[in-house]
């Protein structure tokens, strides 16, 4: 049985397919146009793209597919709270209602949150953690939030908030740090070869208000240190390793706060090779593969599969 995922997310115009007999995601994906030196786009920008790039990544997927369709899933929208609401999911949303009302077959909305968490389950291997108590961190450009995932009967995961950034999302930070270096955005794959090839020691330091985190402060240290003759290299390595630095002390106080639990890193920013080892180093954690880290519908994809055995 197959199940057609749709993803609209602020940077990434993405569908999928999970084959629930071989437990395997096809999927495709495009990033959204974003001209060199800016940081982003407006979501009027977004929606328009999204609408121009949507047929052309569905009807790359269906070309190598034969199959009928069991259930269409769809990002409705950021994250499972009330009120949460971004207008590039609603071309996701419209054209899997679309997609549904041809085939005839039903059509589930997930969050893009909740999709993120479950690409991240299945791309490493730790699907037998849905049902369980868990610890994830869904750290990306839109979002730095650590949540508890409990089991949910109509939405498969219930999500308990216990971190977030206080000003910047890590992903942000990355992209304006990028973008300051010359990069082209998003930048978080040429800042990480960057700072790969770097030798610098850099003292990185946290800063959090009990399991929150404030991000911020790391962006005016790197333009300090790069006014001053910092190396691009260097640079890059000290914006990752506070980042990393963050991260790992949230998830030291949220575990000694809730307890001990499996602990799951998803999100674009956690496809970065040198905070995945520093934070490898440091936790008993699981990762998604580097293709299910950034945005991708593989997860609502595959949250498609797991809301229609219900």
């Amino acid at each position: 049985m197959y199940y057609l995922g749709i993803d609209t997310s602020n940077y990434t115009t993405s569908a999928a397919i999970y084959d629930s007999e071989n437990h395997l995601v096809i999927h495709r994906k495009k990033l959204l146009p974003v001209k060199q030196g800016e940081c982003g786009l407006r979501q009027s920008d977004a929606v328009f793209h999204h609408v121009q790039q949507l047929p052309q990544v569905i009807n790359d997927l269906f070309s190598e597919f034969h199959g009928n369709i069991t259930a269409v899933g769809v990002s409705a929208k950021p994250r499972d709270v009330k009120g949460s609401y971004m207008p590039c999911f609603t071309v996701g949303h419209g054209t899997a209602k679309i997609l549904s009302d041809i085939l005839n077959v039903p059509l589930y909305e997930f969050s893009h949150q909740n999709g993120h968490i479950a690409a991240a389950l299945y791309s490493s291997n730790k699907t037998e953690l849905v049902g369980q108590t868990f610890l994830a961190f869904h750290v990306s450009g839109g979002t730095t939030e650590s949540v508890i995932v409990q089991p949910h009967e109509e939405n498969i995961f219930q999500i308990e908030l216990v971190g977030k950034t206080l000003d910047l999302n890590a992903g942000q930070l990355i992209d304006r740090i990028g973008v300051m270096l010359g990069l082209g955005f998003p930048c978080g794959r040429e800042l990480e070869q960057l700072a790969l090839k770097s030798n610098a020691t850099i003292k990185a330091k946290a800063t959090l208000k009990d399991t929150d985190c404030c991000l911020s402060g790391i962006e005016n240290i790197c333009k300090k240190a790069f006014s001053e003759g910092m190396s691009k290299e260097d640079v890059s390595l000290m914006c990752l390793m506070y980042v990393e630095k963050a991260i790992a002390e949230m998830c030291e106080k949220i575990l000694k706060k809730y307890g001990e639990m499996p602990i799951l890193f998803a999100g674009g920013v956690m496809s970065d090779k040198i905070i995945k080892d520093r934070l490898s180093a440091k936790f008993n954690a699981y990762f998604a593969e580097p293709e299910f880290s950034a945005d991708n519908a593989g997860g609502t994809a595959f949250l498609t599969y797991l809301k229609h055995k219900i």
